[in-house]
């Protein structure tokens, strides 16, 4: 099990490999939480869009690990773009959970959903606004720590130039063919961490016959070399399961990857298509 930690701005420490549910089922999630758990995995991650928050909460509660052996992580919903819509939302999320914090909640996006690819409009008062929910909410131990989701390099800079509290954490589509490496080296530089949700492309990577190769080359699966590629750009990899099977084989990443190697897949070719999950706003051309 890969058990490296990073630590935030903030000096709190965050598992580097956590448990994604989206798509999990709020009735099946609590017994993805717990196996994941046994395995050995600290961090698990949730959001108010994924509507399965309360199975999360139970597993969690009910996982036999003590709470704060465990971080947990939710994400304001991308339309809560008032004050008082994201610390409603925060209050929520907590009361759904059965928990009494969080260890980090996030903005799940700078715009919301039904405007990903379709607007010019980053909704920057609006974040700035859902903001200050988040700061006040870490300022009341309601939450470790607070961080954004899907921010540009503008949207990050917009939202500092007001913010008391920066933000410790962006989560972010990445992975091999799809490596935003001047929003990696801006958010690293500021001292935000990154996260990589999808790390094996929405499972289309897979398909990919020179990374097959690749990982051919380090006896390892398509997924262990991708998950390991986003560990070693010095991310926090997010791969979403709730198969205990894939769990225990996405943890088995303690290999290293050669320099000229990461640097192919820094570069390579950008998939053309993610299938049957094109039409999520999260795979679309500008996230």
């Amino acid at each position: 099990m890969y058990t490296n930690t990073l630590t935030l701005a903030n000096g709190v420490e965050i598992p580097q490999l956590g448990l994604g549910t989206w798509l999990v089922d709020d009735g099946d999630v609590a017994d993805a939480v717990k196996a994941a758990v046994k395995l050995g995995y600290r961090h698990i991650d949730t959001a108010q869009a994924y509507g399965n928050e309360r199975g999360v909460g139970e597993g969690i509660r009910t996982c036999g690990i003590q709470r704060d052996k465990l971080f947990v992580v939710s994400k304001v919903a991308a339309e809560h773009k008032t004050y008082e819509e994201a610390k409603k939302g925060i209050d929520e999320t907590l009361s759904k959970m059965g928990l009494d914090y969080l260890d980090m909640m996030i903005i799940h996006s700078p715009q919301p959903w039904v405007d990903v690819n379709q607007s010019e409009d980053r909704y920057v008062e609006g974040n700035r606004a859902a903001w200050r929910a988040l700061e006040e909410a870490y300022k009341a131990g309601k939450l470790r720590v607070i961080g954004v989701s899907n921010f540009q390099i503008e949207d990050l800079k917009s939202l500092m130039e007001v913010c008391e509290i920066k933000p410790m954490v962006n989560q972010i589509l990445l992975h091999i063919s799809n490596t935003p490496l001047e929003l990696v080296e801006y958010c690293q530089k500021n001292g935000i961490a990154v996260e990589a949700y999808s790390p094996i492309g929405h499972g289309e990577i897979l398909h990919e016959p020179e990374i097959e190769a690749m990982a051919v080359k380090y006896n390892v699966s398509v997924p262990q070399l991708c998950i390991r590629y986003t560990l070693q750009l010095g991310t926090i990899s997010l791969p979403k399961t709730a198969n205990p099977a894939h769990m225990e084989s996405n943890a088995q990443v303690d290999f290293e990857i050669g320099a000229e190697d990461m640097e192919l897949l820094k570069h390579f070719k950008h998939i053309e298509s993610y299938g049957k999950s094109g039409g999520f706003p999260v795979y679309g051309d500008k996230l």
